[in-house]
Order: structure tokens, then sequence, then C-alpha cells
């Protein structure tokens, strides 16, 4: 079934859901990023992932779609893309406590060009010119945004390095995710997919109790349930708005989540954004958009030959 025109409402309604998603995980990367002074990454990972699936089950009850998502094809798969998607989310939890956010946010944006390479690397994807020079164009803004980090030395600027360093390691790790994603949505349905991941996420989590978990104070635990309830909940926003919009309509909209975090690290933890930080940024996110366009020029390219061959035929 194809994407409703723009003259439809459905096409707003699935921006709508994009921009509530990206709100929605900013927001619980800033209530991380307030607690992880004292509130080690693998116990964050814990409530973010045991309190995401609240939300999620009462969707799926109310889609009548719970007992599709309990169902694994290849539970194997289910537990390789956990281990690959909790170790994403670890490091980049870990990496707010040593980052302000408009940086983090910006290293993070190397995730979606990293997929591009590994989807020709793993999946045998043709990767033309256009693509490969858009995300060389990317990588070159992660460099620019590094690029005070590099070459450093003093306590805070080691820190700062190493806050670097495990955000590009988390994005590394969350583009690979991604291309077990794609190895999966043959066989499974998306609901399961996203169950099975808050299940092995909050399991491998636990591991880390040897490793400093502590006793938050109501201030941290409240702060953490609803990073949870909001990560949550973002999840079945950012599925939902799939059903209403194209992929490569919606997907430029990630990029909000830059003006976001500069407000929100403004505004809660007093972080003035570096020259270059923001032309870093401005970098990473014109690569992004190229990629999408490109990708959305290729798609109505086969939809168009596809119709022809229809017609011929």
């Amino acid at each position: 079934m194809s994407t409703p025109a723009l003259t439809s409402p459905a096409p707003f309604i699935g921006i709508a859901l994009k921009l509530g998603t990206v709100t929605g995980f900013v927001i619980m990367q800033a209530l991380i990023k307030a607690v992880s002074d004292t509130i080690p990454p693998g116990e964050a990972v814990f409530f973010r992932s045991a309190f995401g699936m609240v939300p999620l089950l009462v969707w799926l009850a109310w889609r009548h779609e719970l007992r599709g998502g309990l169902r694994a094809a290849k539970p194997i798969n289910h537990v390789m893309r956990g281990v690959i998607g909790t170790t994403a989310m670890a490091l980049s939890f870990a990496c707010l406590g040593y980052l302000p956010l408009p940086e983090a946010t910006a290293l993070g944006y190397a995730a979606p060009l990293l997929t591009v390479v590994f989807a020709a690397l793993f999946l045998g994807e043709t990767v033309r010119i256009f693509r490969f020079s858009a995300v060389g164009l990317g990588l070159a803004g992660v460099l620019v945004v590094l690029w005070p980090r590099l070459g450093g030395s003093g306590p805070a600027q080691g820190a700062e390095a190493f806050g670097a360093a495990l955000a590009l390691a988390g994005a590394t790790c969350a583009a690979l995710a991604q291309i077990q994603i794609r190895r999966m949505v043959g066989t499974e349905r998306t609901s399961a997919i996203v169950f099975w991941f808050s299940i092995t996420a909050t399991t491998l989590s636990l591991a880390s109790i040897p490793f400093g978990w502590v006793m938050p104070t109501p201030r941290e635990a409240t702060l953490l349930i609803l990073a949870g309830l909001i990560g949550g909940t973002g999840q079945i926003m950012l599925t939902s708005a799939y059903r209403f919009a194209d992929a490569s309509l919606i997907a430029p909209f990630d990029y909000a989540s830059m003006l976001m975090a500069l407000a929100i690290g403004y505004v809660f933890f007093a972080e003035v954004p570096t020259a270059w930080t923001l032309s870093g940024a401005g970098l990473v996110i014109s690569a992004g958009i190229l990629i999408i366009w490109r990708e959305r020029q290729l798609g109505l390219e086969r939809r168009r030959a596809r119709k022809a061959g229809s017609v011929q035929a």
C-alpha cells in the first residue's frame, strides 16, 4: 500500500508522530544525563528497558497484537540484535556523563552514515558514488565535532575525549543493530523485534550489577522511570509514524533533535555549544539529508519503472 499524498492528512500525522518521537528521545537523554553523575550506565539501561516495556505492552494489547509481539520466528536473531543494541544504548548513556548534550547528539548522527557503509559491506547493498560521497561529507562533519577533543591534555580534556570515543562506539553499535534489524524484518514482526529487544536489554543490564549499581534517591528513581516510560512511548510513536508516511518523508525530521538538544542543554545544563559542534553538526545533517533525498529519488525511479513494466505487460 502506498503512502497517501500530501493532500491527505496522513503524512502530516506521520510527521507529527516523528517529531514527537524525536522530542521524547531527547528528553529521555536529558533525564539520563541529569543522573549520570551517580547512576552507572548499566543501571540506566535497566530502567530505560524495563519501564519502556510498560507502554509497549499496553500498546500491543490495545492493538490486539500481544500474542504476535511475543512470537519470535528466529530467537537467536533477537538475541544478537539485543546484545548489539544494548551495547549501543549503554555506550550512548555513558557518553552523556562526559559530553554536552548537543555534542553527544551530533556524534550520534554518525550511526545512519555508518549504516550505509555496513549495508554495503555486510548486506551486499549497492552503494554508488553519490551516497559514499555524502557519507564522506558526514564523517568529515564528525571529525570537525571531534577536533577540539584531539591532541588536548589535562584531566578534563581526557575525560571529554573518552566521552567522544564512547559516543562514536555507540553510534557504530547502533549502525550494526540497524543492519541486524534489516536482516530480521523479513521473518519477524516489528512488534516482536521491539518487545524482545526490551526483554534482552533488561536482562543483559542486570549483568552490570557487580560493577557498581547504587540505590537511587527518590528524585533519581523518578527521572529514571520517566526516561523508561518516555523512551518506550517514543518507540511506539516511531513505529506508528511509518504507518502514515514514507520513511524518506519523515526521516529528515530526525535532525530536529539538534535544535531540541541545543535548547535543553542550554536551559537545564548551562551548555553553550561551540562553533566546532555547530559546524560539524551542520555538515553531518547536510550529508544525512542528501542521502535521504537520494533514497527518495531512487524510490520514485523504481516505482516509475514498475508502473511502466506493468503497463507494457
